[in-house]
């Protein structure tokens, strides 16, 4: 790509906007950044390509923010060369699926790291998750190998029970002289394995990693509304490490400005859930290429936040926005308890942030730059925002397109290619797009185009200055506190009750959660079911950030003739004015 314009198929020249990527032929939108060619290389992991990276070996890498145990860059490697050894003696190979059910922890990213470099494929679990949500991602991924920690061993061993042949477990702690249950076979712990001295070398898996198998296989209810298998490639999570140390250099630039010519390094405070894409990619990836610091909450609260802010000098705080919402809310307090003068950057992922709360919360916080990002589970970066002068220029966009990314805005009613400042679907292409959804080409085929676009579901538009905003969401998926909820999940849930003959799941808005689960729900004649009863039996049956929140009950779901629930009909008869039954 030149400042003027690009090639298209046969090196056909066609005119494209030298500021907002806009090529009118094609009605596709190029990425202004600078472009970042992707390693030649046909044969290397993303384990590899991150530790190629120079970075002072002395360095903290990890550390625990509730006991200050730390993981030096020099520890860390040795740690992942160590567990590496060990998997290979264990028998596990490229392509075999390891199942990591663990909180937030600096071990985290051991595990990750170790699995990758041999060619297996991670797959992450949320610790809240029920054992029979748990179970069904245990059947439809078949891993070999199970991480966990001794406080999760007896969910993961529920969730075993209801699966012909369990695997085998790796304890992540030292489980002490507690008994474990009897359905699970623990073959080492984590500890072990990075302490034992190397063993014989002809055990070591020696299978070559392509940049195009698969790294990681983390689920996502993407834009159909059933829990599917992402399949994303080491080539793919090489080009958003790639982006993440881009982004890092940009933000190290701009410290040396403000602090006369000598940037302090950079601190990161690790608030998100690891096993989500926004956290795995983050901190177990990206920012241990760049070099930095990265400070690790087991579990998420304000206080413990707030205090490690404090303690351990953080200077860059990724966030979610409800959390965001939340310090707006309690700024008096927490100016008057703690000091966080070392924090410059929040960069907030996972949902919208608005113009409006993004405004206030400067207000708030002077001197602190929010920024934000955008991606998802099929696409994890693309778009950010990457300068303070950026974000001055224009609040309320999730930023400029990546790298080597390209989009389309398509009509959701003519499916015809939009320009400038208009709203339509956000189509993808570009390397850190997945490969695609794991034993589902049905779902595959639904979520790209012939042409290998990826749908997002989203409602966006880029303007004028190629600034991508995000409107709303096409796809019918609640975004709840930053967690997808799909409504097709807990209708199925709902319809399992003898007293409900039907049922709908609808976002409901929320300033603070950005939203939550809100069900309308038909009773079966002579049922005196209340709401409080069905917030009940649906929590017993999902993950808490899953609940129902608030029930109405109505006569009849809208449908059109072929059975499909109206949920706008739904959302227009909301009461504006509505409040949630249940804390949220």
């Amino acid at each position: 790509m030149t400042s003027n314009n690009v090639l298209i198929g046969d090196s056909l020249p066609a005119a494209v906007d030298p500021i907002s990527g806009f090529c009118q032929s094609n009605a596709v939108f190029y990425s202004r950044r600078y472009p970042s060619p992707l390693p030649p290389a046909d044969f290397l992991d993303v384990a590899t390509f991150i530790a190629a990276h120079a970075h002072d070996g002395g360095r903290t890498a990890l550390i625990d923010a509730a006991t200050g145990t730390h993981l030096t860059y020099s520890q860390l490697w040795r740690a992942v060369g160590s567990v590496s050894a060990r998997l290979s003696e264990l028998g596990l190979r490229k392509g075999h699926v390891v199942l990591l059910l663990s909180p937030n922890s600096i071990l985290f990213p051991v595990v990750a790291l170790s699995v990758i470099s041999l060619g297996a494929v991670i797959t992450t679990v949320n610790p809240v998750n029920t054992p029979g949500e748990i179970a069904k991602q245990i059947v439809s991924s078949k891993p070999a190998l199970a991480f966990t920690t001794h406080e999760l061993l007896g969910k993961l061993a529920d969730a075993f029970s209801s699966v012909s042949s369990p695997v085998d477990v790796v304890l992540m702690d030292d489980y002490g002289r507690h008994r474990y249950p009897s359905n699970v076979k623990i073959v080492t712990t984590l500890t072990k394995m990075i302490t034992c001295p190397p063993g014989n070398s002809n055990n070591i898996c020696t299978d070559r990693v392509s940049q195009n198998d698969v790294a990681t296989l983390l689920y996502s209810s993407g834009t159909t509304g059933t829990s599917k298998g992402v399949l994303s490639s080491h080539r793919s999570l090489i080009a958003v490490v790639q982006n993440i140390v881009r982004r890092h250099r940009i933000a190290a630039a701009e410290r040396r400005v403000v602090d006369g010519g000598k940037a302090s390094p950079a601190t990161f405070l690790c608030t998100l859930p690891m096993f989500h894409i926004y956290g795995l990619t983050m901190f177990s990836l990206g920012l241990l290429a760049a070099g930095a610091t990265v400070v690790v909450l087991s579990s998420y609260s304000m206080d413990d936040m707030l205090s490690s802010i404090e303690k351990f000098g953080v200077t860059d705080l990724p966030l979610v926005p409800p959390v965001l919402v939340s310090m707006i809310k309690d700024a008096d307090r927490i100016h008057g308890k703690y000091e966080l003068g070392t924090l410059q950057r929040v960069l907030c992922g996972a949902s919208p942030l608005s113009k409006e709360v993004a405004e206030e919360f400067s207000a708030r916080y002077p001197g602190v730059t929010v920024s934000q990002a955008y991606g998802l589970t099929e696409s994890p970066w693309v778009a950010s925002m990457d300068t303070a002068e950026e974000v001055r220029r224009q609040p309320g966009a999730v930023g400029k397109l990546l790298p080597n990314m390209e989009a389309r805005i398509v009509s959701t009613e003519s499916g015809e290619g939009l320009g400038v400042n208009r709203a339509g679907e956000l189509w993808l292409k570009g390397p850190y797009v997945m490969k695609g959804y794991l034993n589902n080409p049905e779902a595959t085929a639904l979520t790209f185009d012939a042409k290998g676009w990826l749908k997002t579901g989203d409602i966006c538009y880029i303007d004028e200055h190629g600034f991508l905003f995000v409107v709303d969401r096409l796809k019918e998926l609640i975004k709840y506190k930053g967690y997808q909820v799909a409504p097709a999940e807990l209708e199925a849930v709902l319809l399992t009750h003898p007293q409900i003959a039907d049922a709908a799941v609808i976002p409901a808005p929320h300033k603070e959660v950005g939203q939550y689960p809100m069900a309308y729900v038909v009773r079966k004649a002579g049922s005196n079911l209340s709401r409080t009863d069905i917030m009940a039996f649906v929590a017993k049956e999902v993950a808490p950030y899953k609940k129902i929140r608030e029930v109405e009950f109505i006569s009849a779901i809208p449908k059109n003739p072929s059975g499909k629930i109206l949920r706008r009909n739904l959302i227009k008869l909301q009461s504006t004015t509505s409040t949630p039954s249940s804390k949220l």
